[in-house]
């Protein structure tokens, strides 16, 4: 990350539940704030703009937290500085005076793990903390040069971003001119202007993506391969598609609910499904698909020992033997439909380390015919 935003030109967008207070963490911001330096010190002008993206809740946390590491850059570089703070709309009023600092994150976050330097993408589920640096074994998909990816989550961030507060260079937060508070005004004004704010990102990138899919593959009327490499554009067809799933419940958007959902149910016989997750906490609509289905499942997830709250104090340290039920239950399950077989599950561990990663990757299994 120190090493993408050492050569970044044009802009970081880093989005994350929060930012540590260590070392590690300080040694960031520097990078940023040197970064910063240099640009200003450029014989020209420069473009380079720094957007940041956190939770309220849990960037607030404590008296030395994510936003007292932030804001040096801000006061250092109001011009070229964003940092927004999203606060769930379901937290408001009583509750949100009552319920004490940890104990509140759990109505809603800001969950988003996403950093980006010019085009290059680090899709993660980390968050911006020393022992995601460290000891905890979590996923990183490192995209390279892809410009429609940088954009659809720059456009994304700064949607989020514009239903988020805005943190100030006297650490009070406001919110955008003209949008409505997040928790101080109405819910149902405010959800109905932030899914429109994000559905418009959504959509906008959903057109240009059929517009670039129709020139790819239906270009009859359009220049042929040889035509266009003649015409000097030698960028070669593409041969792979991604697909970034947005979940916001609160924003009735819930597309990675209903995608994974679907890949579950047309699961079938010969298929294997592989799921990891740092917390086994299945819904029940999820759990229902698994022992309904007829595909193979190999479901990975962390031991109590790895599992990043264990050894807590207070109701944290409980956490780990809470999931540790969940998953027995759910095998209990297993075995008494005889399914111990098709569903496998597995505890990963490693001395001294912590284990945050989560996916699913379907593949299917065809047997070869003799010829």
């Amino acid at each position: 990350m120190k090493g993408q935003i050492k050569v970044a030109k044009r802009r970081v967008v880093m989005a994350s539940l929060y930012l540590g207070t260590g070392p590690l963490e300080q040694e960031l911001v520097d990078c940023l704030e040197n970064t910063l330096e240099k640009s200003l010190q450029a014989k020209f002008p420069s473009d380079l703009k720094v957007s940041i993206l956190l939770d309220f809740t849990r960037g607030s946390r404590g008296r030395k937290n994510s936003r007292t590491m932030l804001l040096p850059l801000l006061q250092r570089f109001p011009e070229q500085v964003r940092v927004s703070l999203f606060h769930t709309p379901n937290l408001r009023g009583l509750l949100r005076l009552l319920i004490p600092e940890r104990f509140n994150e759990t109505i809603g976050l800001q969950h988003i793990k996403v950093y980006l330097f010019d085009n290059n993408v680090i899709l993660s589920g980390a968050n911006l903390s020393d022992s995601y640096f460290t000891n905890r074994q979590d996923r990183y998909v490192f995209l390279q040069d892809c410009v429609e990816i940088a954009d659809f989550f720059t456009e994304l961030v700064d949607a989020v971003g514009d239903v988020s507060l805005q943190l100030q260079g006297d650490d009070t937060v406001q919110v955008v001119d003209g949008m409505v508070h997040p928790y101080k005004g109405d819910r149902t004004a405010y959800c109905k202007a932030a899914n429109k704010r994000v559905m418009d990102v959504i959509n906008s990138a959903r057109t240009r993506q059929q517009m670039l899919h129709a020139q790819t593959f239906h270009s009859d009327s359009l220049l042929t391969q040889e035509d266009a490499a003649a015409a000097g554009d030698r960028r070669p067809s593409p041969d792979t598609w991604i697909y970034p799933l947005i979940q916001m419940k609160p924003f009735e958007i819930q597309i990675d609910e209903i995608v994974t959902e679907t890949l579950l149910t047309e699961a079938e016989r010969g298929a294997k499904v592989y799921l990891t997750t740092g917390y086994f906490n299945l819904t029940q609509a999820y759990m229902d698909l698994v022992l309904g289905t007829r595909a193979e499942y190999q479901i990975l997830l962390a031991s109590p020992e790895v599992n990043g709250f264990f050894g807590a104090k207070g109701v944290a340290g409980a956490i780990p033997a809470a999931y540790v039920h969940i998953e027995r239950q759910f095998y209990s399950e297993v075995c008494s439909l005889g399914q111990q077989e098709r569903v496998q599950l597995q505890e990963y561990w490693r001395r001294g380390w912590t284990f945050h990663a989560k996916g699913q990757f379907t593949g299917t299994w065809r047997p070869r015919l003799p010829s």
